[in-house]
């Protein structure tokens, strides 16, 4: 029979992607497990690391054995613009599976306001065009210079950008970070943005720069993976319809919330700014313009479904029955899903990662799965594959999201890890599946809320769940790697003269890198890689697996007597 057009392309893309197998190594009978123990890194032995207060004796033995060493999970090791920028799960995830560094968020939009082609995108020039026309340009996003997600230089630039191209009327929706910076920060950045605010009004004759609402990102509108729709419609309806407590400032609003509650910026309620009247001043109406400048994805998808879709079901875009959902222009800093092509408008084009690990090894014909609860599942499909959804190869791919429970993550510091692995030990049993993927999530979820305690017995879940996974490796003749994604439970406060503050956000710490092999009869070991990050993983698993990495990858951090 001949081949159909799909048949040709499905076959060129076979060869190009073919591994060659190392001469003297065939992997193991069993299959290949790799660990993603997120936001796990490697700090001093002091009581501010939960990581080292827990008790992990199976973690520990892993530490000490012949085959572990440390990588490099942020900065430049994970495409970020310098080395005193935290990693973070998507970045790190990103290069877990690509093998290779690739420019990320944060480094791509600085490289697009300094060059100046963000202001020249149509979309950009599109929103301009909407506020000239007599329409409000509305900027929304993570208020913060922690850089995972956002970064205040960026929205400062456009607003700048914006009242020297003419634009009179912009309002600003906050989003209170407190976990990628520090958890009470959010008068600091709200005192800086008011700055700005004001030097624009005052140079530009006319101009009505103003924040109109906001909340806490953990709280309203960022929520991902479609867990908590409640936190999307809760943000939707602050910042488009003027739904919330009402403050003649969002200084009032924060210094009123901090005395009723100890909460931190991630979970305080939403607001909106009135006016003398009353009268919310940051309402959306036709003919407005909106842009996210939010550039990391996950926590961007659902806010950019709910402004741009025409057809939208999750939850009533109207308010009270009557206001409808205005006819707005939406645009993101980024394309947030380069598969489903949310949003259809954005800034910034995201880094092109094409050939991750999983397109190789599905090329090569072997069957793998990837597991976690919802809120690390993206991390081992989407973001491992190079920012696409969906299956690489359905006909060789098994994808298990368990969901997630809608609670503050240091109520159950298990999360859902105990069930992660009972799963994974299932499907390692089938004797299906040559290589597997897991994230265990709680040592970041649960750092982010900064209860020590907590983490420390979020660290001993994941000690109990390695240890099972380890004894089932053993069975069935395989190799387990254990790592991380970036540090987080490794430093959980920071303590200056004698005043100790809590450490919501990531660090700068290395991560974990232990093979658990038990037929390792000295056949390999670790290699001397200058600079060893996460993207020397990848090219390490396809040795592990049989294979030679491909020329263009990051060198395995394994060398072959």
């Amino acid at each position: 029979m001949a081949a159909t057009d799909s048949d040709t392309e499905s076959a060129a893309t076979s060869q190009a992607l073919s591994l060659r197998p190392l001469p003297d190594f065939g992997g193991r009978s069993g299959p290949l497990l790799i660990i993603v123990a997120d936001g796990v890194g490697v700090a001093p032995p002091v009581d501010s690391n939960a990581v080292y207060r827990a008790h992990t004796p199976t973690l520990d033995a892993l530490a000490r054995s012949p085959l572990y060493t440390e990588l490099a999970a942020h900065g430049e090791a994970v495409g970020l613009p310098s080395d005193d920028d935290m990693g973070n799960s998507e970045v790190g995830h990103n290069a877990l599976g690509a093998g290779r560094i690739f420019d990320q968020g944060a480094k791509l939009v600085n490289k697009a306001l300094a060059d100046g082609s963000l202001f020249e995108s149509k979309h950009w020039k599109t929103a301009i065009g909407r506020a000239l026309d007599g329409g409000t340009l509305h900027l929304l996003g993570l208020h913060s210079d922690g850089n995972v997600h956002s970064n205040t230089a960026h929205l400062y630039a456009m607003l700048r950008q914006a009242a020297d191209e003419g634009v009179r009327r912009a309002r600003v929706h906050i989003l209170h970070d407190g976990r990628d910076v520090p958890s009470r920060s959010a008068l600091d950045y709200i005192d800086a943005t008011e700055a700005v605010l004001s030097e624009i009004n005052e140079g530009h004759e006319g101009a009505d720069f103003r924040i109109g609402s906001g909340g806490g990102r953990m709280f309203i509108t960022m929520d991902r993976y479609e867990a908590d729709w409640d936190m999307v419609e809760r943000g939707y309806q602050c910042h488009t319809h003027g739904a919330g407590r009402a403050f003649l400032s969002a200084t009032d609003a924060v210094e009123t919330m901090y005395v009723e509650t100890d909460r931190g910026d991630q979970y305080l309620e939403e607001f909106v700014v009135v006016d003398e009247n009353g009268d919310p001043i940051g309402t959306m109406a036709d003919g407005d313009a909106v842009i996210l400048f939010n550039f990391r994805g996950d926590r961007a998808i659902e806010i950019s479904r709910a402004y741009e879709e025409s057809e939208f079901t999750p939850f009533d875009r109207t308010a009270n029955g009557a206001v409808s959902h205005p006819d707005v222009f939406f645009a993101g800093m980024l394309e947030y899903d380069g598969d489903t092509h949310v949003p259809e408008n954005y800034l910034v084009s995201p880094p092109s990662i094409s050939r991750t690990m999983s397109h190789y090894l599905c090329a090569e014909g072997l069957p793998s799965f990837a597991i976690s609860e919802t809120q690390k599942y993206g991390h081992v499909t989407y973001f491992w594959n190079g920012n696409r959804s969906g299956y690489v190869d359905p006909e060789l791919e098994t994808y298990v999201e368990i969901p997630s429970d809608n609670v503050e993550f240091n109520k159950t510091p298990g999360m859902k890890v105990r069930e992660i692995t009972n799963e994974t030990i299932k499907l390692l049993e089938t004797g299906r599946y040559r290589w597997g993927r897991i994230n265990f999530p709680n040592g970041d979820m649960v750092g982010h809320t900064g209860d020590l305690d907590a983490t420390i017995e979020a660290m001993e879940v994941v000690e109990e769940c390695v240890e099972r996974l380890m004894r089932v490796i053993d069975e069935l003749d395989g190799i387990l790697i254990y790592t991380a994604d970036h540090g987080n439970a490794d430093i959980m406060y920071t303590e200056s003269n004698g005043v100790r503050s809590p450490k919501t956000s990531h660090t700068l710490s290395p991560v974990p890198f232990a093979i658990h092999d038990p037929r390792h009869g000295g056949e390999y070991h670790m290699a001397a890689v200058e600079g060893a990050g996460l993207s020397n993983v990848a090219a390490t698993v396809m040795n592990l697996l049989g294979y030679q990495a491909p020329d263009d990858y990051n060198p395995s951090l394994i060398a072959f007597d």
